[in-house]
């Protein structure tokens, strides 16, 4: 079992945690804590809260027991740089790189122990028997959720779609029948403009 954790952003450059996660990689949990207390280096902090943070997520999430674990990898990435100018000499200006670190931390165990069942994964079982139920019957699960459907689906659709046909032959006669009353209105509209006397 390994688990992963992850801090982003720190606001140190690479190379001086590189200096620090160089001295923990491969250690037992328990030794890398000891070592990274003393070490007076500035990266020492965030590398320090990542471990107890991977450690908590194997206690908690997986149940390992910490005395088993120890640090598989521990990586280094450059993040994304803020860029500052600083007044020099003769009107000029020089760059100031503001660099940031992504650190990743994967934990191991030294014995290899089998997955305990957690409610989670007893839960997801569960559910994907009851799908499995369901797309083997699917009838008598459609039967089961619309009680009051009647028994022939395909005679239920028929009767859907002559409603639907029904309802726009309405609209249809309906718009049959105000023709004459527009054609009239039009009529008199035209009528109105050509009875006008010239001036």
């Amino acid at each position: 079992m390994e688990v992963k954790a992850k801090a982003k952003f720190i606001k140190m450059s690479p190379k001086k945690v590189r200096l620090v996660i160089d001295v923990v990689r491969g250690m037992d949990v328990n030794d890398a804590i000891d070592q990274l207390s003393f070490l007076h280096k500035a990266a020492s902090s965030p590398v320090r809260k990542l471990l107890d943070s991977a450690i908590a997520n194997a206690e908690h999430n997986f149940s390992l027991s910490r005395s088993n674990l120890y640090i598989k990898e521990v990586r280094a990435d450059e993040g994304p740089k803020i860029k500052r100018w600083a007044p020099k000499a003769f009107g000029r200006a020089g760059m100031i790189r503001k660099r940031s670190t992504h650190i990743s931390l994967l934990l191991g165990e030294r014995v290899p122990t089998k997955q305990k069942r957690t409610a989670k994964t007893t839960s997801q079982e569960a559910r994907k028997g009851d799908v499995k139920e369901v797309s083997q019957k699917p009838v008598e699960a459609l039967e089961k959720a619309m009680p009051h459907a009647p028994q022939d689906m395909s005679r239920a659709s028929e009767e859907v779609s002559k409603e639907v046909f029904d309802k726009r032959m309405r609209g249809k006669h309906r718009d049959a029948q105000n023709k004459d009353k527009k054609d009239l209105g039009k009529k008199k509209f035209v009528n109105k403009i050509f009875n006008r006397k010239a001036q």
